[in-house]
C-alpha cells in the first residue's frame, strides 16, 4: 500500500480525503445469466434447502461449519427461520436458473465505517457444488459489496484445515493474508483460521476476469469451460 510521511517524518497511509461510511447491504435478489441471489426466505426457500443439502449423503459439507447437519427438515427450518431474521450474518439463497433451491451464503461481519464485509457461512448443495452457478453466486454478491456498496475490502475466512475452501478462495482471486492461530472453537474443536480478501484495487481487473470466464462462449453445448477462471 502506498503511503506518505507526516510532519514528523514518519511514514502513514495513504489519504482518503473523500471516505465516507458506506450503506449497510440490504436484502436485494442480484440476477445473473445462470443463478439467482435472493435473500433468504424460509417459507419458500427451507424445504427445498434441506432436500436439496440432503444429498450429500456424508454430511461432510456441514463439517467446517458450526451449525448443522440437522436431523429433519424441521430442525433446519427452526434453523433458517433464526437465521433470515439476522442482518449480520446476512443470508442469501442461491439459486440456479435451472432447479431448485441449491445453496447458501452470507454477507457476514459487516464494518461500514471501514467498508469492509465478509462472505462465509457458505453451503453448497452437490449439483450447485463446481457448478457455473456457483461461481457466478460469489461473482453476484463481490459485485455487489464494491459496485453497489463502495466497500474497500472483501474478506473470506475458514479453518485452515478445510482445503476445498482455500482452493475456492483463491480460485476466486482472494489473496492469503496469514493464520489466526487457535481463533475460534466449535462443534467442541478448535480452529486455526486462514484469512483471505480482495481490496477494491484489484476488483475492476477481476471483474473482467469474472465477465469473460461467465460468457456462454466460454462454455461448450454442455456447459464444459473452455478457459478457466484463473486463464480467462
Amino acid at each position: 500500500m502506498t503511503g506518505t510521511n507526516n510532519h514528523l517524518g514518519q511514514p502513514i497511509g495513504a489519504a482518503l480525503p473523500s471516505w465516507t461510511t458506506r450503506p449497510f447491504p440490504q436484502r436485494v435478489a442480484m440476477t445473473g445469466r445462470t443463478v439467482r441471489v435472493e435473500p433468504l426466505d424460509p417459507a419458500r426457500h427451507a424445504m427445498a434447502l434441506h432436500a436439496a443439502f440432503a444429498e450429500d449423503v456424508t454430511d461432510a459439507g456441514w463439517t467446517y461449519l458450526p451449525y448443522g447437519p440437522f436431523a429433519s427438515a424441521d430442525s433446519f427450518g427452526e434453523w433458517a427461520e433464526a437465521a433470515a431474521a439476522k442482518n449480520d450474518p446476512l443470508f442469501f439463497t442461491i439459486l440456479p436458473r435451472q432447479g431448485p433451491p441449491a445453496g447458501l451464503a452470507a454477507l457476514q461481519r459487516i464494518d461500514v465505517g471501514n467498508g469492509v464485509a465478509e462472505v462465509g457461512n457458505i453451503h453448497f448443495a452437490p449439483s450447485l457444488s463446481r457448478s457455473i452457478a456457483a461461481t457466478e453466486a460469489m461473482y453476484l454478491m463481490m459485485r455487489y459489496v464494491f459496485d453497489d456498496l463502495g466497500y474497500r475490502r472483501y474478506e473470506w475466512k475458514c479453518d485452515s484445515l478445510n482445503a476445498k475452501s482455500r482452493a475456492a478462495a483463491e480460485r476466486l482471486g482472494f489473496r492469503f493474508e496469514g493464520v489466526f492461530r487457535q481463533a475460534v472453537v466449535y462443534k467442541g474443536r478448535s480452529r486455526d483460521t486462514a484469512w483471505y480478501s480482495i481490496v477494491d484495487g484489484e476488483w475492476p481487473a477481476l471483474k473482467v476476469r469474472f465477465d469473460r470466464w461467465l460468457a456462454a462462449e466460454n462454455f461448450d453445448d454442455v456447459g464444459h469451460q473452455r478457459k478457466r477462471l484463473q486463464d480467462a
